[in-house]
């Protein structure tokens, strides 16, 4: 972040850059810390605040690189060391791939953070530093709320592969739907649910069953189909009907619905 601050807190007299050293250092500890904070909440570390107190002062180091006569690949060797040692002040080592993890996080979330904050300075010409400084934790807070958004939706998430009786495989999207509880009354199998032109030109549909459903606002004939097994997770399924609908999901992406009785097979 350091070089992102020295541009909203400076004055130009002349041709002549007046740096505020203290506002510097004071600044780029806060954004340190900031990004520290969402890195270790984002991971769920749950490391000590004094060790990202800690991470931060040591971070202050970068400040002197400013005024060292270092070319650009020096500078940027010395900015990632310096940011691995931030990482394991802050976290501490436990393996390679456990530092890389934190690492990543910590120059993402500075990229982000810095990304923001920058367009809002050019944007709004020359924004007070002040500002920028209660502006960030938003900025912050949103991002973690929508990783959180992210990982919570793609536990929903699966892949699908359908093989029907001549041996035809469809390989679909599929989306758990806590709310599908659709069984055929008679047989008791549960219904996944797949938009019907996802087979058009693919097989035949011969003796297709229809089996009564009622939803809040629909009730009718569901026709269904019985595949010759599905594959979810490297798990065979063989005691599922495939519900033909004549509606696209709203969800993006998604081609099928799947059946809440999936997390009692694949678990």
């Amino acid at each position: 972040m350091t070089i992102f601050l020295i541009s909203i807190i400076y004055n130009h007299i002349g041709d002549i850059m007046i740096i505020y050293i203290d506002l510097l250092i004071i600044i780029n500890f806060l954004f340190d810390l900031f990004i520290l904070l969402t890195v270790n909440i984002t991971l769920k570390r749950y490391t000590k605040i004094y060790r990202l107190i800690l991470a931060s002062l040591f971070g202050e180091l970068t400040l002197i690189s400013l005024f060292l006569p270092l070319n650009s690949f020096i500078f940027s060797l010395l900015k990632l060391i310096m940011g691995i040692i931030m990482v394991i002040i802050s976290f501490g080592y436990k393996n390679i791939l456990y530092t890389f993890y934190n690492t990543i996080y910590l120059y993402m979330i500075s990229i982000i953070l810095g990304g923001f904050t920058y367009y809002l300075n050019i944007e709004f010409n020359n924004l007070n530093y002040l500002i920028i400084l209660l502006i960030s934790p938003f900025i912050l807070y949103v991002f973690i709320k929508s990783i959180k958004v992210l990982k919570e939706i793609k536990n929903y998430y699966y892949q699908v592969s359908i093989i029907f009786n001549n041996n035809y495989k469809l390989d679909l999207t599929g989306f758990l739907d806590t709310g599908n509880k659709l069984r055929d009354p008679t047989t008791n199998k549960p219904i996944i649910l797949i938009n019907k032109k996802k087979l058009k030109g693919s097989i035949n549909i011969r003796s297709p069953m229809y089996i009564p459903y009622n939803t809040l606002n629909h009730h009718g004939l569901l026709q269904c189909i019985k595949p010759k097994y599905i594959m979810i997770n490297n798990h065979k399924l063989t005691n599922y009907l495939i519900g033909l609908s004549e509606e696209s999901f709203k969800l993006n992406g998604i081609d099928c619905l799947l059946n809440y009785k999936i997390l009692e097979d694949i678990c």
